[in-house]
């Protein structure tokens, strides 16, 4: 297990990470709000998906749904369709059901308390712990892939596994301060000490960089968290998954229609797809024709 690093060095690496980002934070607008519900949208939309693409359709979707008893209220159809291009769609359906479990379970307020938020549909510990940072301002430090990598190379050293970032992360945040030094973090690993190419010639925290200073491996470049090569998207269950769900979201499709809307000739791969889509919740057969929950609107041949 790496060891936190000393605690000077720790500190200056506190210093010059926070004061970079007091002079380039970027202006985003769930970095403007700490409406927990407003976070939660946020964090569950950044999953896997672009900055660019998420910022015009998160104001959307909130004016749209601006509580969590308004999400909860909607039918998943409605929810679906409102999450029209930012891809996997799943995600909609857990944040939906999220929302009506905080409306349940607490009243309709997002909780303030790790394991609450950790048994909610689709919030796994980095959202749960972004939820405590971003929007209660609580301790609490959210490792994703950019956070790992800004680690493992400038505090640790070393690879980094799972549980040992976690465990380096809380050690190096500094208190009362979780909110700017997460995005801080992720704004490094994001713009800065990025996977492939790290512009370490532009990098605040430099003269404190654990990897700079001893030379040697990338140390992203292994542990638990490294980046994988990720399958082609064209021509995967995925794609077609989402062309199907777009053409739903238009209305509801009659059986003959399926393959084209998912753009799929594979009669046995395509009746898979939509078996798994039934299963999850994100569609469902009525009256003969495949639509979203709950959609209303006449068949498409």
């Amino acid at each position: 297990m790496p060891h936190s690093p000393p605690r000077a060095r720790a500190l200056r690496f506190q210093r010059l990470l926070l004061d970079w980002y007091a002079a380039q934070a970027r202006a985003l607008p769930w970095r403007r709000t700490r409406d927990p519900y407003r976070v939660l949208v946020s964090e569950i939309m950044l999953q896997q998906t672009q900055v660019s693409r998420v910022e015009p359709l998160y104001r959307a979707f909130l004016r749209r749904f601006p509580s969590a008893r308004a999400l909860a209220a909607a039918p998943a159809a409605e929810v679906l369709g409102a999450w029209r291009g930012l891809g996997y769609n799943r995600r909609a359906l857990n944040l939906h059901r999220a929302a009506q479990a905080v409306v349940q379970r607490h009243g309709g307020r997002v909780p303030g308390d790790l394991e609450a938020l950790r048994a909610l549909p689709g919030v796994g510990d980095y959202t749960a712990r972004a939820v405590l940072a971003f929007a209660f301002g609580r301790d609490a430090a959210p490792v994703d892939t950019n956070v790992a990598r800004v680690l493992a190379r400038a505090v640790a050293g070393a690879p980094l596994g799972k549980a040992q970032a976690q465990r380096l992360a809380d050690a190096v945040l500094p208190r009362g301060r979780a909110a700017e030094w997460g995005n801080a973090l992720m704004d490094l690993g994001a713009r800065v000490c990025t996977a492939r190419l790290p512009r370490c010639e532009d990098c605040p925290v430099a003269s404190a960089c654990a990897w700079r200073r001893a030379g040697g491996a990338d140390p992203a470049a292994a542990g638990a968290l490294r980046p994988r090569p990720q399958a082609p998207f064209a021509g995967s269950d995925r794609f077609h998954r989402g062309r199907l769900v777009d053409a739903l979201r238009d209305g509801p499709l009659l059986p003959g229609a399926l393959g084209r809307a998912a753009q799929l000739d594979d009669a046995a791969r395509l009746e898979g797809i939509v078996a798994a889509l039934v299963r999850e919740g994100m569609a469902q057969w009525a009256g003969g024709v495949l639509r979203l929950p709950r959609a209303e609107a006449a068949p498409r041949a």
